[in-house]
């Protein structure tokens, strides 16, 4: 029976990414009048479920591999399963919530009616890029300590922090920023790169021999939580960044 434990935390992983789709399906676009006659776009209350149901599918990621440790009880077919369900909770997920930003952004558009859906399809490259990462990373025997690209459930936390930055902008240059179809287009180029990229990436599981990566893990774990009290839920694409730089500036000390 204990063979099976990290699994169904890998399908609670997936059960939390399904709730994640549901909950962005739901969601639409509000619209306001401020005194000023300006118009405000606001999200509904279930775009900001997705966000949650990503953040519990992450936790489950983290611990149905420690439950495997722990219980010493790894497996091909938990890797396999846990592959299917990051790209659900990771990739499809997160990709609703990019969709929904797409929609909002030409909400406040004249000829918002006239849009075909033609212009949401560059969303799902996402769960594309991060489907074909997990493929090589399946068959890679080399990612053992380190990753070869921007593991998905990054990418994944990433996006969800946006309906949250959103919210807790209203205002000002950052919902104005999200709500650009052309943020969106670039912010999908990029991440999908970041995902297939060979670049070595830093891993938790390879710090163990890599003790000069300890202080600058530090920082941006010091980074975060500095971020957190000032800036609240940007400390999440803070974090990013940090990891990103500290990663490609340490690449050759990773891969040692």
């Amino acid at each position: 029976m204990k063979k099976q434990i990290p699994n169904l935390i890998t399908l609670l992983n997936l059960f939390f990414g399904c709730m994640a789709i549901m909950s962005a399906f739901q969601a639409g676009a509000m619209a306001s009048i401020e005194e000023t006659g300006d118009m405000i776009i606001e999200i509904p209350e279930p775009i900001f479920y997705a966000s949650l149901y990503i953040g519990l599918a992450g936790l489950m990621d983290f611990f149905d591999g420690f439950a495997a440790r722990l219980l010493k009880v790894s497996s091909d077919m938990g890797k396999q399963l846990d592959s299917l369900a990051d790209v659900i909770s990771f990739g499809v997920a997160p990709a609703f919530i990019v969709v929904q930003f797409l929609r909002l952004s030409v909400a406040n558009d004249v000829n918002a009616l006239s849009h075909n859906s033609f212009w949401i399809l560059p969303a799902f490259i996402i769960p594309m890029a991060g489907a074909y990462r997990l493929a090589r990373f399946n068959i890679d025997k080399e990612q053992t300590t380190y990753f070869k690209g921007v593991p998905i459930p990054m990418i994944g936390i990433l996006t969800a922090a946006f309906p949250l930055i959103y919210w807790q902008a209203q205002s000002g240059i950052f919902s104005k920023l999200i709500l650009s179809p052309v943020f969106w287009y670039v912010y999908i180029l990029l991440v999908s790169f970041l995902m297939v990229m060979k670049t070595p990436m830093l891993a938790l599981k390879g710090l163990g021999n890599k003790k000069k990566l300890i202080l600058p893990l530090i920082l941006v774990v010091l980074e975060i939580l500095v971020s957190a009290v000032f800036f609240k839920w940007l400390a999440i694409p803070f974090g990013f960044i940090g990891y990103c730089l500290v990663s490609l500036f340490y690449k050759k000390t990773i891969t040692q």
